[in-house]
């Protein structure tokens, strides 16, 4: 059974999508079998895998609202081993029409059940936010990964994020773990961010990832040419740093 793993941080530009998006395709290029589902009305990992969002006819939401199978609505991504399950614009309204659904904080996790043997591992990136699409996708998943900026911000918020980790540990899905905090957008050289990395180490533990995610060009580039960082400049600092979270 594929292992779930969903990216989340309510806090938006935190990389969330950036470490969802190329760790999955580290993995892809190492053998693994991955699916990768965009569960961001904003689509940004859809586009980062060189597909447009407007005119998709397949999308997560025929999954999760119209009741499709996963298998009918994925595309292949330019990583062989990477299939995506795609966002695109309806996803925006899906947060409304979950509410009148029987089971809503669960559909996300039905529709896995089916394909889970296929993959190795399967990921979700979140929304910024911690509303119903969110839970869906912590009710479904054995862990979740939390991106974290080096930033003064970095902290404001998290207790919410751990406390509906926590909430849905105790009345959704019991599996669930902090699989562990990656640290994004790293800059050594400013005071501000080593200091926030000790607060985050202190604050987590063995939780967090001892590679940190640095800033870099070449990896904020890549997706405006739809590619993972891996396929984009794979000799980079931001692409050597996520092939060594594993």
């Amino acid at each position: 059974m594929g292992r779930v793993i969903s990216f989340s941080n309510q806090k938006g530009g935190v990389g969330k999508t950036t470490t969802c998006v190329n760790m999955a395709a580290d993995l892809a290029l190492m053998g693994r079998r991955i699916l990768l589902i965009d569960l961001d009305p904003q689509g940004n990992a859809t586009t980062g895998l060189g597909f447009s969002k407007s005119g998709l006819k397949k999308s997560v939401y025929n999954v999760i609202i119209d009741e499709e199978s996963i298998e009918e609505n994925l595309l292949p991504c330019p990583v062989e081993g990477l299939e995506l399950l795609p966002s695109d614009i309806d996803l925006a309204g899906a947060e409304v029409e979950l509410v009148y659904k029987k089971g809503r904080e669960k559909v996300l996790r039905g529709a896995l059940e089916r394909v889970r043997g296929s993959y190795d591992f399967i990921f979700i990136d979140c929304p910024p936010s911690l509303g119903l699409l969110t839970i869906n996708a912590l009710t479904a998943s054995d862990g979740v990964i939390i991106p974290i900026q080096s930033e003064y911000f970095a902290l404001e918020g998290l207790s919410q994020l751990m406390n509906t980790v926590s909430l849905v540990r105790q009345h959704l899905n019991r599996g669930l773990e902090v699989e562990g905090v990656v640290i994004t957008m790293y800059d050594g050289r400013a005071l501000i961010s080593r200091q926030v990395a000790s607060e985050i180490k202190r604050f987590f533990a063995k939780k967090l990832y001892e590679t940190v995610i640095p800033r870099n060009i070449r990896l904020s580039e890549a997706p405006s040419h739809g590619k993972p960082v891996a396929l984009h400049d794979p000799k980079c600092t931001g692409a050597r740093a996520y092939q060594c979270t594993y």
